[in-house]
């Protein structure tokens, strides 16, 4: 039986309809009927395996929360439909139980605790950096495998259960440093990133440092919150410098006022943005103001491979929403957890965990999908770039496709 940390005053926090969530969750009739909790059973299951998830599903960073619930969700009832997850002699339905941890490392924990209180087998989650962070040493505690889908801090799994699905902040950084100096062919590079978390900070270091490294200039190095709106004091400054490209580290929310308020003062540098950019598209006023922009990701909706395909038709059908990385990665996830089942023939928590480092699946975000010793994933990324207001691969055009290891 796994220990169960109680909080004080301990309220469930389990999200019982997605229909006030925002844009990202649909028509109201499909989250009303998908619920909290995914159910579906299947054929000759003698078990039930339940997987849990955590995410902001109320607050700034609801969006990423929602797709995670939603790729969570599409995962296991597509696995359930085909007949559940066989783990030695045992058949399993799976069975997902969400709890909102609203982005923040106090309801991380309350959430977590509530998860554990509905006996949950392993965890997709938490959702982002701080969350993680927040209940590391708990689950380790607890013995529970854990693999968060979008984690990107390094301390995310520092601990033998935690496992992640998309990339550090550092390699991020690293990454996109490489791209701007050897495939933008850019000397001076100015930096916009948030430091209201690991996020911003962790891409950032990696960032200054591997640019430096490749003889690259930093120009500009300027920090921003991730409420702030005006932006225009930083691209000011950036302005006055000789920068050939601006790589904003930081989410799609702060990308929107950046890119518009740059256009409104006319300045004509190209962008470079970390993963959090992906569904930018979805908020600008004007594409025009991101056109040319290139970022970071694992995961491409307009892929026309049969996987990707089945998805992208699957996720709209159901929430009428295109899914983003996030969904994608948490998809991944439940499917990582599958295949670790499948190897260990037991859902004992040590046998669970010590099969992850033995599985390796063709997922949405990267074929071959495997996991070193540190828990950190094997797999490659592609860079997309917004042309005609849309989302392509960079480098389609040319029958090239930039990927970074």
């Amino acid at each position: 039986m796994k220990r169960k940390f109680l909080c004080a005053g301990l309220t469930a926090a389990m999200v019982l309809s997605l229909a006030a969530c925002g844009e990202s969750a649909g028509s109201d009739s499909q989250a009303a009927a998908s619920g909290s909790e995914s159910q579906a059973g299947a054929a000759g299951a003698t078990a039930e395996f339940i997987v849990g998830g955590m995410g902001p599903l109320t607050g700034s960073a609801a969006s990423y929360g929602i797709s995670v619930r939603q790729g969570i969700e599409v995962a296991v009832n597509e696995i359930n439909a085909a007949g559940g997850v066989t783990a030695g002699d045992t058949t399993y339905s799976l069975k997902m139980v969400f709890a909102d941890d609203e982005a923040t490392e106090d309801k991380a924990v309350s959430a977590y605790n509530s998860l554990m209180d509905q006996n949950i087998n392993a965890l997709v989650g938490a959702t982002t950096t701080g969350c993680c962070m927040a209940i590391a040493d708990i689950s380790n505690q607890d013995n529970l495998l854990v693999v968060t889908p979008s984690g990107s801090g390094v301390d995310c799994v520092k601990n033998p259960n935690a496992f992640r699905i998309c990339f550090t902040d550092t390699l991020q950084g690293e990454t996109l440093a490489d791209f701007a100096v050897n495939e933008m062919g850019a000397q001076n590079i100015a930096v916009l990133y948030s430091n209201s978390s690991d996020y911003g900070t962790g891409i950032r270091d990696g960032l200054v440092s591997k640019a430096e490294e490749l003889g690259a200039t930093i120009v500009a190095n300027e920090a921003f919150a991730d409420a702030d709106v005006d932006f225009n004091t930083q691209l000011t400054k950036i302005k006055g410098t000789n920068a050939d490209v601006i790589v904003v580290c930081g989410y799609y929310q702060a990308a929107t006022y950046i890119t518009k308020q740059a256009a409104d003062m006319g300045l004509e540098i190209p962008f470079l943005g970390s993963d959090g950019w992906d569904g930018v598209l979805e908020t600008v006023t004007d594409p025009a103001t991101v056109e040319g922009a290139v970022f970071l990701s694992s995961f491409f909706s307009a892929a026309t491979d049969e996987m990707t395909s089945s998805f992208v038709s699957t996720y709209e059908e159901n929430y009428g929403s295109t899914p983003d990385q996030f969904a994608a990665d948490a998809y991944d996830a439940v499917y990582v957890i599958k295949a670790a089942m499948e190897q260990a023939g037991s859902i004992d928590s040590d046998a669970l965990i010590s099969a992850m480092h033995q599985v390796q699946i063709d997922g949405l975000t990267g074929a071959g999908l495997s996991f070193d010793e540190n828990g950190e994933p094997n797999k490659d990324a592609k860079f997309i770039q917004i042309l005609d207001g849309a989302y392509t691969i960079y480098g389609e055009n040319s029958g090239e496709e930039t990927t970074a290891e």
